[in-house]
């Protein structure tokens, strides 16, 4: 039986080339050399960034120069979640970025009721951070990818592992 899974995860290694590219840029440019600006990993590997600087204005920049590295890499912004700027170390700003890897339960909750609704003859399921979706024809997998790819969940949905 046809299937593939429904994915979101971002390429580890392209989010470090992103990274050392930000923090390169940040040593660099005339305005943001003397901030002390940094942006490092944070306790969980591949899931979270911090950004720190000496001013909500700086911050904001560095987080610019951190999208802008990101998109040119091709990591989906939609998986980057900005969190609320706080007061940090030394008299200096810090603010959390979360990456999201994986589909949250409560999406794949969600894409699965999307197909459901959408009465074509597939089947989804959850597997544990992605979605299997099975059927009996390779045409009405095709057209369940071009529904999801229509859908605006907040999550930068990938397909593969395709299977006959």
């Amino acid at each position: 039986m046809p299937s593939f899974d429904v994915s979101s995860k971002v390429n580890l290694q392209e989010l470090d080339n992103a990274l050392n590219q930000t923090r390169k840029e940040l040593e660099t440019r005339y305005d943001l050399k003397q901030t002390k600006s940094e942006v490092r990993e944070g306790e969980k590997k591949g899931t979270e960034l911090i950004l720190i600087s000496d001013s909500d204005f700086t911050l904001k920049q560095v987080a610019d120069v951190l999208t802008g590295k990101m998109v040119k890499r091709g990591i989906p912004l939609e998986n980057v979640k900005f969190e609320k700027i706080e007061p940090g170390p030394e008299g200096r700003v810090k603010q959390t970025v979360k990456i999201q890897q994986g589909i949250p339960v409560e999406k794949a909750k969600e894409v699965v009721k999307i197909v459901k609704d959408s009465k074509i003859k597939v089947q989804a399921s959850i597997q544990g951070d992605e979605v299997r979706v099975s059927g009996k024809s390779r045409d009405d997998l095709q057209e369940t990818i071009a529904l999801l790819k229509q859908q605006k969940l907040g999550l930068a949905l990938m397909f593969g592992n395709f299977r006959e």
